[in-house]
């Protein structure tokens, strides 16, 4: 029963201090992280102490970066990945190599570290945080902008190289280099045999699993799969020896072109933002304030050493090897211009194995954490450069994927809507088709295969997976008027700049729609006008008399519909939704 009070209040501290604090945060314009990070010290060991061991939040919040590098590999599909790969495995690797030579050459000179610690020091200190990056991009709608996309491929490739440095911190400690040569063969077997059970699993059970556990439609049966996927992958891969977080990216990765992504985005989405927030407020737990006040002009002085020294050779980088504008350089600059959550991990490593100090342990931890707030401040302070966009913006690495950023969404793959997509994809129109019916996945068009995902369109959060946002239009073609109604008012409501054109049965549903902010198409009605003009030409009347007759009649009931809707709305009456409305057709 202790136990059970004592995690009851370490929820109810964590939430009040969340709520608290990151709204005021976000008010002062310094983004959601620092909020997080400031409520972590606040009720940390260092100043109230309500909760008293940080170590026990840890193990959980870790599964925030599980899940945050699980959408990452969601975003980025096999192709997409070869499209990056200049940026990838080119400038990636730059910017680690050279800003882990800048800071390993100080840490031994002016610092007089060992080798082996500069070298650990070096290479941990130009990771960046690829939480609080992409938080920062995604809060500033900056990720599909060209430095949004560098951004994105650097702190990728940190996340990769960060496991090979993992690895080596036992060989500089030397300790265990006799243990690791015995069984150096069996380990990279055992994780070659790990990575390829991931990526057959993937590619051949996820599909068919999700599929199957959707059918019955219930959605927390829908949520479980979503977890069990990205953990079960992340548990195996820490099984056999690599990082939790490269073994879900993988596993994002390889659903990242498969029919139920959308879907798997909108479950994880939640979750990822908790977990996220709770290992910022775990972070700022374990900062040492102590150590602050003990040594400030050490502690602030470092701080702005990483800092002033990352964000300059970032603008660098991004201008010369990235080709990006002064504005949107200094904004990757920026962005990347603290330490990164791998720091933490390899920093305890190089303390268990004697490569560091405790003090200098101590002193690390909290720079890096200082790092974190302190970019925000820089943001701020550089808001006027960041803003200087070019007249002729650069242009793109490489052009966007077709189903990336959709000009059309459509919301029902039947038989109305199979039609349309194909002849919008003949066209060369980007698309993605949304559709809860399993059996519609995996549907091909006139140029290949249609971009058909599993998604409910009345539920936010796939409207957002979707991209529904930067859509130009959104068409609703369901069998369900309900479904067809519900969708048009969400889109509406959340997305008012889109167009929507909505499938009516009848002219009561096509006033719903009208009334719900879509432009309706009754389904029968142009099909009924192809008749009757058809058998005016079988009655002998000319084709130019049975067309002016057929578009008279069609402007009649335009021009009516319209009528009724506007009186409607001087009435200041609702349609409220009738499934039960007679077709009158």
């Amino acid at each position: 029963m202790p136990h059970e009070a004592s995690l009851l209040q370490a929820t109810v501290v964590f939430l009040l201090a969340v709520v608290v604090l990151v709204p005021l945060a976000q008010r002062l314009k310094l983004g959601a992280v620092p909020g997080y990070l400031l409520a972590g010290v606040l009720i940390g060991p260092s100043v109230l102490g309500l909760i008293d061991n940080p170590h026990n939040v840890s193990r959980l919040s870790e599964m925030g970066v599980v899940l945050l590098l699980f959408i990452i590999g969601l975003e980025l599909s096999p192709r997409k990945l070869w499209m990056m790969r200049r940026s990838l495995f080119g400038i990636g690797p730059i910017q680690v190599i050279v800003t882990a030579a800048i800071f390993a050459a100080i840490a031994y000179i002016a610092f007089a570290q060992s080798l082996q610690a500069a070298i650990v020091l070096g290479l941990a200190l130009a990771l960046s945080s690829t939480a609080f990056g992409l938080q920062i991009l995604a809060e500033r709608n900056e990720l599909g902008r060209p430095h949004g996309r560098l951004a994105v491929a650097i702190l990728l490739f940190q996340d990769i190289a960060a496991i090979p440095l993992i690895a080596l911190i036992p060989l500089l400690g030397g300790g265990e280099a006799d243990q690791m040569q015995g069984g150096e063969l069996r380990q990279a077997l055992t994780v070659l045999a790990g990575i390829g059970a991931v990526i057959v699993g993937g590619r051949y059970l996820l599909g068919p699993v999700f599929g199957w556990a959707l059918r019955p439609g219930l959605r927390e049966l829908s949520t479980a799969t979503a977890l069990l996927c990205v953990f079960g992958t992340a548990w195996l891969m820490e099984h056999v020896g690599v990082s939790m977080a490269l073994g879900a990216f993988l596993a994002g990765l390889l659903m990242a072109e498969s029919p139920f992504r959308h879907e798997l985005e909108s479950q994880i989405e939640p979750f990822k933002g908790m977990l996220l927030g709770l290992f910022f407020v775990g972070v700022g737990m374990s900062a040492d304030l102590r150590l602050l006040f003990g040594e400030p002009l050490a502690v602030l002085g470092l701080t702005v050493l990483l800092v002033g020294f990352k964000l300059p050779l970032l603008f660098g980088i991004g201008r010369l090897a990235g080709g990006l504008s002064r504005a949107d350089a200094t904004c990757l600059g920026v962005v990347l211009a603290s330490g990164g959550e791998f720091a933490f991990v390899v920093f305890k490593l190089a303390l268990d194995h004697r490569l560091l100090e405790q003090s200098v342990h101590d002193l690390m931890v909290l720079v890096v954490t200082l790092s974190m707030a302190m970019v925000p401040l820089v943001m701020i302070a550089l808001a006027p450069v960041m803003r200087a966009r070019p007249a002729t913006p650069d242009a793109p690495e490489t052009p966007p994927e077709v189903d990336d950023e959709p000009k059309v969404v459509i919301a029902g793959m039947g038989r109305m809507g199979r039609v349309i997509a194909q002849l919008l994809q003949a066209r060369g129109i980007s698309l993605v088709a949304l559709d809860t019916s399993v059996k519609t996945l995996g549907q091909r068009g006139a140029t290949g295969r249609l971009p058909v995902f599993y998604g409910d369109p009345t539920r936010p959060e796939i409207l957002h997976a979707a991209k529904v946002g930067t859509a130009e239009l959104v068409i609703v073609t369901t069998d369900d008027p309900q479904i067809n109604l519900e969708t048009a008012r969400v889109i509406s409501r959340l997305y008012p700049s889109v167009k929507v054109i909505a499938r009516a049965h009848d002219h009561k549903e096509a006033l719903k729609l009208m009334d719900g902010g879509a432009r309706p198409v009754r389904e029968t009605f142009h099909s009924s006008l192809e008749i009757a003009r058809r058998a005016f030409l079988a009655l002998g009347v000319s084709e130019e008399q049975a067309a002016v007759w057929v578009r008279h009649y069609q402007k009649q009931e335009i021009e009516e519909l319209i009528k009724l809707h506007r009186d409607a709305v001087a009435d200041g009456s609702r349609l409220e939704p009738n499934t039960d409305a007679p077709n009158e057709e």
